[in-house]
């Protein structure tokens, strides 16, 4: 009997083996040839329809062999409901489902197909496109569906108003701000479409389009705040024809300048979508030239984006290479083979020059002390680095120093490590892209009906800053800032033990990361605060050993984790945080690496179809089509070293 089960533990042993060394050279296969990764990054229908209405607004030639596979795109994600979800199998979504329907109108679908007449049916029965968000309606707007008068005033003049003023583009978030700053432009010129072919969507309302008026109160908003605002747009629209002509030009002319110093070559501005579409658009009503250099540099951005392929096409809302390729080194790293290690290392490599170390960002204006030295998400955007990849890029070098006891990584290490320390917000967390970006009265501003105007703190960033100090040799007792972070994770725990995910899916990512942080800083694993949060990953698990959650958990009445059907990155998030609380021998662990080895293709891959990443909540999810490749990989490979150790104890800081 003994030796049956020694020989049981050899064969699994091999089969874990077995699975990590498929899933590494799967992933060694998407290596580009000069050593990084960059992998799909899927959002909904709402990026390739924009696309396709951004071609027809500025009346360019019909790439009909492109329009074609975009709109098989467009079929296929359209939900059982008959609109267009925001994730895959989601609810209804009315912005989405808006465009996709005036996208493939736009292609050619006849508003009397089947599945065209599905969608009106489906807008139409929950009150119609009257309930499309504000960034819908400045579409629509532009197309001449609705009138200026059914979007929020956006007074150019914004340009020019004191940092001290209650509203300055500097207290809202990068993507708000870069967004809104060629949108600002476009409202005050109130551009018209060039639409061609004379589409409408008239038939998507219950009520006379032009006869619609403002947005109503978003769910998030204060009826206080949303009123005063509401107030404030009223005598806006009565008072901004009366501004100076000389003031509006003076106005729109640093709005130019603003975008100019941040157009990032062919990364686009922000080196994210609607920034760029609305850059382009920007240029078109000022007059300027397809050939203008900087219009046809952001518009080849855009292309840039499209995923094309045999049958079906979409466009992406950025590129995540950084992102990808030190995630796809950390998995490696803890793989750890020889044909492992020196792709990790040829990665690092690849990144070590994309610091960006001379040039202060917008996140300088509430920091002008501090030096750069972070890395952005994209593969170009120095005004915009983030902290989420800096804290990550720079702990998958520390690891490879630590191997190696190479010197080759400590400048840029020491840099990392010192820019963000500078940007610790006075709460004691850390946001992704600013510091004390606090200003949450502007979350009720009417044209904030997403809730997404801010970037403040969040659990997810903050565990990623305090386990990159940690990892780097910090402790509660010698560093303020490692000791404010851990402070800031104890007080945000939720009473069922989990932790919020901002920009992943949600509270698994979350409770994950955190409980990496804690680990790295030396918090007991008995301390109840990681008992609480270990507690609650195994009661969620799913009866077939793994882990998953749906984007609803992001609503604003959370009451508790409801159960959603397994993914493989959000197992391998749960794996990854029960092994940081010290949990690698539960057998919950156990059977979620079984499930993870079950599930595995002959490929060495996981089919994920599910959203697993969050753009904003509520609003904007992703589908990172790496997550379900180095995630798995890491969390198997973690199993694996852990078992094959006395202490067990995770010794890095994710």
């Amino acid at each position: 009997m003994h030796s049956v089960s020694k020989l049981t533990g050899i064969e699994n042993e091999a089969a874990l083996e077995a699975s990590i060394a498929s899933a590494t050279s799967a992933l060694l296969e998407y290596r580009r040839p000069d050593g990084h990764w960059v992998f799909e990054l899927e959002a909904d229908s709402t990026i390739p329809a924009e696309y396709v209405l951004l071609r027809h607004y500025l009346g360019e030639p019909v790439d009909a062999a492109l329009q074609a596979k975009i709109a098989n795109y467009l079929r296929r994600v359209q939900g059982a409901h008959g609109g267009w979800p925001l994730v895959h199998d989601g609810d209804f979504d009315m912005s989405a489902s808006v465009k996709a329907y005036f996208a493939l109108r736009m292609i050619g679908d006849s508003a009397e197909a089947p599945h065209m007449a599905r969608a009106r049916e489906a807008i139409r029965s929950r009150g119609g496109a009257i309930h499309s968000n504000v960034f819908t309606r400045f579409m629509l707007a532009m197309f001449g569906v609705l009138t200026w008068r059914s979007v929020p005033v956006l007074p150019v003049e914004i340009m020019l108003l004191p940092m001290w003023s209650p509203f300055h583009i500097n207290k809202i978030s990068y993507w708000a701000r870069t967004t809104i700053v060629p949108l600002m432009v476009l409202a005050a010129l109130k551009p018209r479409a060039k639409n061609v072919s004379g589409i409408g969507i008239d038939e998507l309302f219950l009520q006379e389009p032009h006869s619609i008026g403002m947005t109503a109160k978003a769910p998030h908003q204060s009826w206080g705040w949303f009123l005063l605002f509401r107030g404030l747009d009223s005598v806006l629209r009565v008072i901004e024809p009366l501004f100076p002509k000389k003031l509006r030009a003076r106005a729109i002319d640093s709005a130019i300048a603003f975008i100019e110093e941040r157009l990032n070559g062919e990364d686009g501005l922000g080196a994210i979508y609607p920034p760029m579409s609305n850059t382009v658009m920007m240029y078109e009503v000022l007059g300027k030239p397809a050939d203008y250099p900087p219009r046809a540099v952001t518009r080849r951005a855009l292309d840039r984006l499209l995923v094309i392929g045999e049958h079906e096409a979409y466009c992406q809302p950025c590129m995540s290479p950084v992102w990808d390729t030190t995630l796809a080194c950390h998995a490696l790293i803890e793989a750890g083979s020889e044909q492992a290690l020196p792709a990790a290392k040829q990665g690092l490599d690849w990144l070590l020059p994309r610091q960006v170390l001379d040039l202060k960002g917008d996140w300088a204006v509430k920091r002008p002390e501090v030096r750069p030295g972070g890395w952005a998400f994209q593969y170009n955007n120095a005004y915009y680095p983030d902290l989420d990849d800096t804290a990550v890029v720079v702990m998958a070098m520390d690891r490879a120093r630590r191997a190696s006891r190479s010197q080759e990584y400590d400048v840029a290490i020491a840099r990392g490590r010192e820019w963000i320390e500078g940007m610790q917000s006075r709460d004691g967390g850390w946001a992704a892209f600013d510091v004390n970006n606090l200003e949450y009265y502007l979350n009720n501003i009417p044209f904030s009906d997403h809730g997404a105007m801010l970037d403040p703190p969040t659990e997810d960033v903050t565990a990623r800053c305090c386990s990159m100090l940690a990892q780097l040799g910090a402790t509660v007792q010698t560093s303020e800032a490692l000791a404010a972070g851990v402070a800031y994770l104890r007080r945000t725990q939720l009473a069922e033990g989990s932790w919020y995910g901002r920009w992943g899916l949600n509270y698994i990512y979350g409770t994950w990361s955190v409980l990496c942080a804690l680990n790295a800083a030396g918090v007991d694993h008995e301390d109840p605060v990681i008992r609480k949060a270990a507690n609650w990953l195994l009661s969620i698990q799913n009866e077939d050993g793994g882990w998953g959650e749906d984007a609803t958990s992001y609503r604003l009445d959370y009451k508790g984790f409801e159960g959603a059907p397994t993914t493989a990155s959000q197992t391998a998030w749960a794996l990854l945080g029960l092994m940081a609380a010290g949990e690698v021998g539960h057998p919950a662990v156990a059977r979620g690496v079984e499930y993870l080895k079950s599930t595995q293709t002959e490929k060495g891959l996981w089919d994920e179809q599910r959203f697993t990443a969050t753009g904003f909540p509520r609003v904007f999810y992703l589908r990172y089509h790496g997550y379900s490749k180095f995630f798995p990989l890491w969390a198997l490979a973690r199993y694996r070293n852990l078992r094959n150790t006395n202490s067990r104890v995770v010794g890095v800081g994710m």
